[in-house]
Parts: structure tokens; sequence; C-alpha cells
């Protein structure tokens, strides 16, 4: 297989797993609003399962993102990384985009542990986070400005 098509595999790839990535990292906090906001012992039970389920079936889908993203930075070299600053934006909110999706196993274990100190109103805000960071993401990745 030559290297054009190996890279086209690694930038197909990259973003399927962004996509599945990004389903499970929309809806999670959208759980934690649903769960912030409910006073039903029986609906924190479920939404509790529903939390863990999630977290830990997309994060594969993050691991191989950057698998992938990284595998199309190899292959492109370091002199092309170099001058595309573009890039470099990108991925300081890739490393944003990982703390925060690690910052969710914290707040599932505070959530399964009845320890949650923050608001439904704040797990909006939370919610709408990566939203901004993936339209500002593909805008970079698009543009290339």
């Amino acid at each position: 297989m030559n290297e054009f098509l190996i890279f086209q595999w690694f930038k197909a790839l990259h973003l399927i797993f962004m996509v599945a990535w990004f389903a499970g990292i929309f809806y999670l906090p959208r759980l934690f609003v649903y769960h912030a906001e409910s006073t039903e012992p029986k609906v924190h039970a479920q939404l509790k399962i529903m939390e863990r389920r999630l977290l830990y079936f997309v994060t594969p889908f993050m691991v191989l993102t950057l698998i992938f993203g990284f595998g199309m930075l190899y292959i492109y070299g370091l002199d092309w990384l170099r001058i595309s600053s573009w890039m470099h934006i990108k991925l300081v909110l890739v490393f944003i985009l990982v703390i925060y999706h690690i910052y969710c196993f914290s707040l599932v274990r505070d959530f399964r542990n009845d320890n949650v100190k923050r608001s439904g109103r704040w797990f909006r805000w939370f919610n709408e986070m990566p939203v901004i960071v993936l339209f500002v993401i593909i805008i970079l990745a698009v543009l290339k400005p």
C-alpha cells in the first residue's frame, strides 16, 4: 500500500472515531444535567449506570482518534508540523478535550458516590464546552488559517 492510501485510511479512521467520541462526549454531560436536576432515587440509579457505561464505551474512541490523528502527523512529518501553526492550536484544543474527558471520570465517580456539588445549570454550561471546541477544531482543520 502506498503512503497516500495509508494516509487516507488514517484520515478516515480518525474521523470515524472522532465522530463516535463526540457523540459520547456530547451526551454524557447531558446525562449529568438530568442527574443533577433529578430528585428521584430510581432515576439516579439508572443514570449512574448509563453514565458509567457511556464513558467506558467512548473512551476507546478517544484513544483511537488520538492514535490515528498522531499517525497522520507522523506521516506529514515534523517539517510540516513546524510550519502549520493552525495545527498547534488544534493540538492544544485536543489536549483540552482529553482533559475534559478525563475529568468526566471524576464526575461519574462523584455521581456514583452521591457527592456532586454542582448545579444542573453548571452542567449545562459544561455540556456546551466540547461543542464550541469542536467548532473551532473543524474550522481550523478545514480552513487551515
